[in-house]
């Protein structure tokens, strides 16, 4: 007989890494994000690892000031449109595995072209989301 921990699964346990790296799993629930800022002290210095699926586009654009983002498809197909300094580039996720870096402190949102699955790991602290206009 095993006594292995049965795996957990991105879509409902999202995982946060503290400063020193040490790992801790948090189930999801529709308060995931206050409840990460509340516990984990507005997330400075920590990272979320976490997966979300999407079958629109963004409807916000969103930037994380405090470190680079990394985002990768595990399906579907998505285009990341990135906005630096008032110039939009754009990088589309079209196969499994296919990963983009959000550099910190670039403006970005994603078009959804397929249902697609990506898993993020962000540093989350100060992130802001809000509707930009198109430049």
């Amino acid at each position: 007989m095993n006594n292995a921990e049965a795996p957990a699964n991105l879509a409902s346990t999202f995982v946060v890494l503290d400063p020193k790296f040490n790992a801790e799993s948090i189930a999801v629930s529709d308060t995931i994000y206050a409840e990460l800022d509340k516990r984990f002290d507005n997330f400075k210095n920590h990272l979320l690892i976490a997966s979300h699926r999407f079958g629109d586009n963004w409807p916000t654009w969103e930037v994380h000031p405090h470190g680079d983002e990394v985002v990768c498809l595990t399906s579907g197909d998505a285009e990341f449109v990135m906005r630096q300094n008032g110039v939009d580039s754009t990088v589309r996720l079209s196969s499994p595995g296919a990963f983009v870096v959000v550099p910190r402190n670039t403006w970005h949102t994603a078009l959804i072209h397929a249902p697609s699955t990506m898993i993020f790991i962000t540093p989350g602290q100060a992130t802001e989301n809000r509707e930009l206009p198109p430049e």
